[in-house]
């Protein structure tokens, strides 16, 4: 069976849903740790451009699922769990740092951007939940007020994007509208009262809580 058999894509294929297609199929395992991702198989097999190509493996290497080897070229690197809890431990300190520290002033932008996810809850389209989820998360991160900081979330969110795109198509998340909003409506409210400490608390148990999920799905494939 080749890398991608059995698949279709037509030439209006954006960059980005081929960079979310490759990622699915690295996290499922279905793209092997090691292996070779060659941009004119892919673009002869899948009927898209080289260059497309290209684009969506670099979004791949900055989100951290590829990386580039001296005289192979990209090649697909397999997330560990020790990965995993890097990412969503740097997630926890950045957001309850900036939870605990929240002004009044602050929030605007926070309760913008859970209008939006609330906005898109409904639409079934993964991309876009994960994207609003995301933006959420940025905006209180963003309450820190450090441009320094909100560039490392920038990098997390590029890995976080792929982990979080297949938790929500392999559980059906995002079919389910309560269940995308209730972990964030929990901070939101505690943050709206001013409750800090406890908006703080609902945050660290919303990451752990999908944290632990992405683990198992990916730990699932693997076994």
């Amino acid at each position: 069976m080749t890398l991608i058999e059995g698949q279709s894509f037509r030439r209006t294929t954006t960059v980005q849903q081929l960079a979310d297609w490759l990622a699915e199929r690295i996290l499922s395992g279905a793209i092997t740790p090691g292996q070779r991702l060659r941009e004119s198989a892919v673009a002869a097999e899948l009927g898209v451009a080289r260059n497309t190509v290209r684009e969506a493996v670099r979004i791949l290497e900055l989100g951290g699922l590829v990386r580039h080897e001296v005289n192979r070229g990209a090649v697909a690197v397999s997330p560990t769990p020790e990965v995993l809890d890097d990412l969503y431990e740097s997630r926890v300190i950045l957001e309850c740092t900036a939870l605990r520290s929240a002004t009044t002033e602050q929030i605007g932008p926070v309760e913008k951007a859970y209008a939006q996810l609330l906005e898109v809850a409904d639409s079934g389209n993964a991309h876009r939940i994960v994207s609003a989820d995301l933006a959420f998360h940025g905006a209180i991160i963003g309450m820190l007020n450090n441009s320094r900081v909100l560039s490392f979330y920038e990098q997390l969110s590029r890995e976080l994007h792929f982990y979080l795109m297949y938790l929500v198509v392999r559980d059906r998340e995002f079919e389910q509208s309560s269940i995308v909003v209730s972990g964030h409506r929990t901070i939101m409210d505690a943050l709206r009262a001013g409750n800090l400490e406890q908006a703080a608390a609902e945050a660290a148990s919303h990451i752990e809580h999908n944290k632990a999920r992405v683990k198992a799905l990916l730990a699932s494939v693997v076994s």
